[in-house]
């Protein structure tokens, strides 16, 4: 699985990609996370708020700091 936080380093996407780890460690599932800065980058997903995660390719988040509920239920756990 593959999971991209999108974000300029902000403290809300500080927040949601410590999130992102928290769950993927207490749910041991195998993902790699990617944390993406560049703002041309993030605008190339077609997302133009942030905080943003994608798993797999599909925006499953954007503009907030998403709930641990919501990442687990993402990650099918």
């Amino acid at each position: 699985m593959e999971i991209k936080v999108l974000g300029p380093g902000c403290a809300k996407c500080t927040k949601t990609e410590k999130l992102v780890q928290e769950v993927i460690k207490e749910t041991g599932v195998d993902a790699t996370v990617e944390k993406i800065t560049d703002m041309m980058q993030i605008a190339s997903y077609g997302v133009f708020g942030t905080p943003s995660v994608i798993i797999d390719n599909e925006v499953k988040c954007t503009g907030k700091v998403p709930k641990k509920a919501d990442i687990k239920k993402w990650l099918g756990k």
